[in-house]
């Protein structure tokens, strides 16, 4: 039995939301050093509604696909209960807008079953800081995370911890401390170190844990050598792109990017250039392979269902829809439609399934009881339904619709009913109007006209 346990934000060790950095293969290697809540990268609410959730059972993760078919989400078993899930605001914008600060953390906290944390910079001024966290605890929210720089900062200007302490005592929400990496935090003990100076319950690290993940880990950092060769295993182990996984490999290596090393990594245009890179090409060979195996046999067990669950009453032919063959704006779909009121029949019904190993889409129809089916699968539930559509219209020896069977009588169908329109609305136009205006209209149109002519 799974028990759905909320995070707690009370004397954790975080890693810190980053951009381009906080991916998996970062987060599992945070956890493994010790961290004990990973937040992932920043992400925008509207990317995230464009995605589709998607079970890779190769990965035996849980992938959001965006539309162009880049992962822009991806987490696995290993960190439930451990990742949260970081939606922008891009960058402080908001803190000068603390209404609408409020209306989001308030219908977050009703909206959801999760806990809701927020993390902002700190204002000019103590007071106003103070007041608003203070306005931001009253929305509901779990903790509240503070980077305790102002919006202006860089990384080089001094963390303010006085103003983190000073929220730590005027709320009773978790404060979670962020923004020692620079003064204080080089090793596991400093997290300690920082944690008293800000009076915080928690405390979030940043670019300490990019340029070593083993930040966390109590009994020291490890070799960063030991330390990238591990990420790596990650990064490959979990399928993450070849431009992540370089970029957060020479946040690392910084000052050693100038080294023979560092060089080859920054020339490296794939993973497995970047294995060859840090010795690992036999790693990287074994575990494609193993891949490959898994994708082939998980390949098989679903043909193996698809012939188990077989209709043999399924019309089935192998056929895909091409919107180059067709007029604009007409589709078998629609023809499919059109005959079956002709005939007096039900509209189709379709019912189409998405495929978990390759994501791809198969539809199919019923038309006067009885089914068809392309055998192709589509990449999406349109063209899919499209191409079911065409098997049956196919079957029946009915035209689909393309521009090589000649005359298009759907498209004659609907510029009859343009025709119509056009002169059902002159007509009403006829009665509405009095007879001086429309001499009025006809004399403005003839000077209009006369305006137009060549010169």
């Amino acid at each position: 039995m799974t028990v759905n346990t909320p995070l707690c934000f009370r004397g954790k060790k975080i890693l810190a939301p980053m951009v381009r950095v906080g991916t998996l293969p970062m987060r599992l290697l945070a956890l493994d050093y010790g961290a004990d809540i990973v937040y992932c990268e920043e992400l925008i609410d509207i990317k995230m509604l464009q995605c589709k959730r998607v079970i890779n059972e190769v990965l035996e993760t849980v992938d959001f696909v965006a539309p162009n078919e880049r992962v822009v989400f991806r987490t696995c078993e290993r960190e439930r209960h451990h990742v949260v899930f970081q939606m922008g605001g891009m960058g402080a914008a908001l803190l000068s807008d603390p209404d609408k600060i409020e209306s989001i953390l308030t219908t977050l906290v009703k909206g959801i079953c999760k806990p809701v944390t927020c993390k902002i910079r700190i204002l000019p001024s103590v007071e106003d800081t103070v007041s608003l966290v203070k306005r931001i605890e009253k929305t509901g929210i779990a903790a509240i995370a503070v980077h305790g720089r102002k919006k202006e900062e860089r990384p080089q200007h001094p963390v303010h911890c006085d103003v983190i302490k000073a929220i730590s005592e005027a709320v009773s929400i978790p404060v979670i401390a962020n923004g020692g990496s620079h003064d204080f935090i080089k090793e596991y003990t400093d997290i300690e170190t920082f944690q008293k100076a800000t009076a915080a319950s928690s405390v979030m690290i940043a670019r300490a844990a990019m340029w070593n993940p083993s930040i966390f880990r109590k009994e020291g950092l490890f070799p960063l050598k030991e330390v990238m060769q591990d990420y790596i295993k990650y990064a490959v182990r979990y399928d993450n792109h070849y431009t992540n996984t370089k970029y957060c490999l020479c946040q690392m290596l910084r000052e050693q990017l100038e080294t023979t090393q560092g060089k080859k990594l920054h020339a490296a245009q794939s993973t497995q250039e970047i294995c060859e890179v840090f010795e690992m090409a036999d790693f990287y060979e074994e575990t494609t392979a193993i891949f490959e195996a898994k994708k082939t046999s998980l390949e098989t067990e679903t043909q193996d269902e698809d012939d188990q669950m077989e209709d043999p009453d399924v019309i089935k032919m192998a056929v895909r829809f091409d919107k180059r063959e067709y007029p604009p704006q007409i589709t078998p779909k629609m023809y499919l439609l059109e005959w079956c009121r002709k005939e007096k029949h039900p509209q189709p019904v379709y019912e189409t399934v998405q495929r978990p190993l390759d994501r791809l889409f198969c539809s199919v129809v019923t038309v006067a009881g009885q089914k068809y089916r392309s055998t192709l699968w589509d990449k999406s539930k349109k063209l899919a339904e499209q191409a079911a559509a065409i098997v049956c219209l196919r079957t029946l020896g009915v035209p689909e619709g393309k521009m090589c069977e000649g005359e298009n009588h759907l498209i004659n169908k609907r510029k009859r009913e343009d025709r119509e329109r056009l002169n059902n609305r002159d007509h009403r136009e006829d009665l509405a109007e009095p007879s001086h205006k429309k001499a009025n209209f006809f004399e403005e149109t003839s000077d209009m006209n006369v305006t137009k002519m060549p010169r």
